[in-house]
């Protein structure tokens, strides 16, 4: 079974849509792109999802991944690939479910907290791991982790990571993230939307330049 490698992205941010309606995806997804997003994830325990998956897969140009959160089993991997997502996050770590997603041609990227989750989804082909809750492991946790993994992982930061703190994960050597409370909340709205993707990617090109330039 072949590896699917993580898409080179200029930012390697992934929007986290979760709670997201049907009917909000279209005008909340629509800002995103047009603020540069190109990976997009609807978890599966908001309302409808893999409609609001759909809906979002119609909408993006090819090269952005559109995918699924919070995905548990073989079963969702499927319907997710029914509607046409190529992104498939978990919150843990299942080989099975990983396997499914590899089989189906999917990015896939497990959450991991410990070495040996880290090093089983590496195992399992994952194509990359998210680190969850980040706020928990730190820059310094994931960094140490990171030092028994294969060089070429990509590793993402996810839960409590915002523009807020993106530079501490950057002076590691940490580029990839997952945003969720921070960029998107139940109830708001596109204009919100755009402004708070704004305030991302200002800080993210900020935090990058800083640690690079």
């Amino acid at each position: 079974m072949s590896h699917v490698p993580f898409p080179a992205m200029k930012r390697p941010l992934v929007a986290i849509l979760r709670g997201i309606r049907p009917d909000e995806t279209q005008a909340i997804v629509g800002q995103l792109l047009e603020s540069s997003f190109t990976a997009i994830e609807i978890p599966l325990n908001s309302p409808d999802p893999f409609r609001s998956i759909e809906i979002a897969v119609k909408m993006a140009p090819a090269e952005v991944l559109i995918g699924a959160g919070t995905v548990l089993t073989t079963e969702a991997v499927e319907q997710l690939h029914d509607v046409g997502g190529r992104l498939m996050v978990t919150p843990n770590t299942d080989a099975d479910v990983i396997a499914r997603a590899r089989a189906r041609g999917m990015v896939t990227m497990p959450g991991v907290f410990t070495a040996t989750e880290a090093l089983l989804a590496a195992k399992c082909g994952a194509s990359g791991l998210k680190f969850f809750p980040a706020s928990v492991l730190g820059a310094a946790g994931i960094t140490a982790i990171r030092a028994v993994l294969p060089a070429d992982l990509m590793i993402a930061a996810v839960g409590g990571v915002s523009d807020k703190n993106f530079s501490d994960y950057v002076s590691a050597g940490i580029f990839a993230f997952g945003l969720g409370g921070s960029l998107y909340k139940p109830g708001m709205t596109a204009a919100d939307i755009k402004e708070r993707a704004r305030m991302t990617i200002d800080a993210y090109d900020a935090a990058v330049q800083g640690a690079t330039g």
